[in-house]
């Protein structure tokens, strides 16, 4: 039993679980903050371009509903195609989806900026280098000297 434990402390304590664990809980809340944007904010202006009560409402129904009547015949309940629900979850799914590209795409470019690393500086040049940078500038000069002198 203590093997158990003790493997599954080290399993619940990794790193990733734990950030896997705070994304599905942010997700969630995202998720109801989308669908808030949606169902309060957007679909009700598309129900004013629609002129109706939004896309929720919209079904083809196959059979009307029949009450029940008073010589035993049973109620019948509405056979419909809920095709405004689809289009409904069709929107969600799409917002949703497109809030959470933008999201992502902002945070890995978040990201990118904290692991560049700074420019390295230029290393200071060797005793060689020194040197040679000195003796083609002292062939320069004479160079040039020799040139001018003739």
């Amino acid at each position: 039993m203590g093997k158990f434990l003790a493997d599954f402390k080290e399993f619940a304590l990794k790193g990733n679980v734990i950030d896997m664990a705070v994304g599905v809980i942010v997700g969630g809340a995202f998720g109801k903050i989308v669908s808030s944007l949606v169902n309060d904010i957007l679909m009700p202006v598309i129900s004013l371009v629609t002129g109706g009560d939004g896309y929720k409402n919209l079904k083809y129904v196959i059979r009307e509903a029949s009450p029940a009547t008073a010589d035993g015949v049973a109620a019948v309940e509405e056979v419909a195609v809920n095709y405004g629900l689809f289009i409904q979850n069709i929107v969600d799914f799409l917002i949703i989806s497109l809030s959470i590209f933008i999201a992502l795409r902002y945070a890995v470019k978040l990201k990118k900026k904290e692991e560049e690393p700074a420019p390295a500086p230029e290393p200071a040049p060797t005793k060689e280098e020194t040197l040679l940078t000195e003796i083609r500038d002292l062939l320069k000069q004479q160079n040039s000297q020799a040139r001018s002198g003739k």
